[in-house]
């Protein structure tokens, strides 16, 4: 299976969540959400084969981001995943708007024609960060949790960009009709744990099963044929940017 966002780092023993995804097989990007968070917890994950941590700068944070930029630029070479970045215009984050688009350019003018993917925060801002993320002409990037409008999803696939779902998703009805929107190939699935309940205890990366369940019904197949199509999407990105780092891709 694949967990294309995991906040690994914010469960109580974060080395259990990857020691147990390890063992069932489960690829995990572990978000975090300041550079100070990648560099304490990257340490740790070394000798895992399936578990990667993505470098983080998370809007809701913006009011410390100016002084995580030395950090961020530090550790920029040592993963391939940036995460979790973004927007957040919504009530919480309204307040920081100005600070979360400076910080949202300078990490996309970084990215720039690096091979790397990032996972997208977009809540209340979902049309603000496509524009940005192709005025910057990025290539690789996953919108994770989305929750806006349905026409944009057409856009967002139309860009090369993919969506990736959650638990939380399939048990409401504006969740279930992005769901049914996403292309089949431009769909991944993640936990974001530890932020989603499952019967009162915080979801794991093993509870991905839940949503590879509801795909199936959606696609009219078994669980495995779900399972085999998202770890086919995942690669893909993947094998873009193996693509993009051989080849020296440039922006035009």
């Amino acid at each position: 299976m694949i967990d294309s966002h995991c906040h690994i780092d914010l469960y109580p023993n974060p080395l259990e969540i990857v020691k147990e995804s390890e063992i069932l097989g489960i690829i995990t990007i572990g978000m975090t959400n300041l550079p100070s968070h990648f560099k304490m917890g990257q340490p740790h994950l070394k000798g895992y084969k399936k578990t990667r941590l993505a470098l983080g700068m998370h809007p809701l944070m913006a009011e410390n981001h100016s002084e995580e930029f030395p950090i961020f630029h530090e550790c920029f070479n040592k993963t391939s995943y940036i995460g979790e970045v973004g927007l957040d215009f919504s009530r919480e984050g309204i307040k920081t708007k100005d600070q979360q688009i400076d910080s949202f350019k300078k990490i996309l003018e970084a990215v720039g024609d690096k091979p790397k993917i990032l996972s997208i925060h977009s809540r209340r801002a979902e049309k603000e960060v496509l524009k940005l993320l192709k005025d910057y002409q990025i290539r690789n990037a996953i919108f994770h949790w989305y929750s806006g409008g349905l026409k944009l999803i057409d856009q967002i696939v139309d860009s090369g960009y993919f969506l990736s779902v959650n638990p939380a998703m399939i048990r409401s009805e504006s969740g279930k009709k992005i769901i049914q929107r996403i292309p089949k190939e431009f769909i991944l699935t993640e936990s974001d744990g530890p932020f989603i309940d499952i019967n009162n205890q915080p979801v794991k990366p093993k509870d991905i099963e839940t949503v590879l369940t509801h795909l199936s019904t959606i696609y009219n197949c078994r669980v495995s044929e779900v399972n085999n199509l998202i770890v086919s999407n995942f690669k893909k990105l993947v094998n873009q940017i193996k693509h993009e780092s051989t080849t020296g891709y440039k922006r035009h």
